[in-house]
């Protein structure tokens, strides 16, 4: 995967690059994802028979090829003409969800259209009467889960798109919400897709709103962004059927707990209340065995997908994904787990 991110660095523009690549603030967070990770130990179990090691998984209800979804990445058109069509050709090649982003440079309906497992994240706009359309299309379109994302009351100072004034080209837009504005406007010491956003998302979202989707929608809905024990418990109880554990992969709060820190803590409380997914910082299939063994039912991944996009378009996203599949695959049998179940019950030493 490493070198996947080389290869996209060389080839997009510095300003793009940064865009995905980067966290708020100092960063510590997106540093802090990673080393988490790389401070988790695996227990392996021995003796076993592992002549044969099954990947699949059942995320949200549904039948998955590997425990993992695409994580909604903003404006897929960034990197690659063909953008999140691209990418959703090659989850559905994978057998994996696609969880697609409001600010997707494509429209819902496209996407779909494609024939793989989609879910929709949903910001939560100022307008919640036209957020609530958005979440309506979503369902029409034939999205099988519903992801509000509740860490975003406005985007993090991400510094290195203010030092770039970053600004969306003009054939690139948020196809699901408008078809400009702000974000193509270069601004002066700022950031146009933080201008954009702020002027679109709300900062008012509370549980409230949260049970207000609920009543409006017959779709799984998901909170993503959820890191406290005590959100976490109170989603459970408010009937949320899944949450990503998350910490917007460093591009929000910095400073905020690791996500796989937070997973240890998170799933013993809440004891299978809900479905946990873990996303931020996972690089390779033994990330995916560690979060699994800490209590997720499976993991996010987000700029990996944009590198391999970056680098060569859908065959690019399907690399990504033969890479994971062997590396899990591996990594189950040398933990001397034969499937997705066993590898829950390793021990990890952190």
């Amino acid at each position: 995967m490493a070198d996947l991110e080389r290869a996209a660095a060389a080839v997009l523009p510095p300003d793009v690059r940064d865009f995905v690549a980067g966290g708020s603030g100092d960063e510590l967070t997106l540093a802090a994802n990673r080393a988490a990770f790389d401070r988790t130990f695996l227990v392996p179990r021995v003796l076993r028979d592992v002549s044969r090691c099954a990947t699949d998984a059942t995320l949200l209800g549904r039948p998955a090829a590997l425990p993992l979804a695409v994580a909604p990445v903003a404006y897929h058109r960034l990197v690659n003409e063909d953008g999140e069509l691209a990418t959703a050709r090659a989850a559905k090649a994978a057998g994996v969800p696609f969880a697609v982003s409001t600010l997707s440079s494509v429209p819902v309906e496209e996407i779909t259209a494609v024939g793989g497992a989609v879910w929709f994240q949903l910001y939560w706009l100022r307008d919640g009467a036209r957020t609530l359309e958005l979440a309506r299309r979503a369902e029409d379109a034939g999205c099988e889960a519903l992801m509000l994302t509740v860490d975003v009351p406005w985007m993090g100072r991400r510094l290195r798109d203010i030092r770039n004034r970053f600004t969306l080209p003009a054939e690139v837009r948020a196809a699901n919400i408008d078809a400009g504005g702000t974000a193509h406007v270069r601004p002066s010491g700022a950031s146009a897709v933080a201008a954009h956003t702020s002027e679109a998302f709300s900062p008012a979202l509370t549980w409230a709103t949260v049970d207000r989707l609920r009543e409006h929608t017959r779709l799984p809905l998901v909170l993503k962004g959820v890191l406290a024990r005590e959100d976490a418990l109170r989603a459970a109880e408010s009937g949320v059927d899944a949450l990503v554990v998350s910490n917007h992969g460093g591009r929000q709060l910095d400073g905020a707990v690791p996500s796989l820190d937070a997973l240890a803590e998170l799933a013993p409380a809440l004891g299978g209340r809900c479905e946990l997914l873990l996303d931020g910082g996972v690089r390779s299939g033994t990330d995916i065995l560690r979060a699994l063994a800490l209590g997720a039912a499976g993991v996010l991944v987000g700029r990996p997908v944009i590198w391999g996009l970056a680098t060569a378009g859908e065959a690019g996203v399907r690399r990504v994904f033969e890479l994971l599949t062997a590396e899990l695959r591996s990594s189950l049998g040398l933990a001397g787990c034969a499937d997705v179940t066993e590898a829950r019950s390793l021990r990890t030493v952190r």
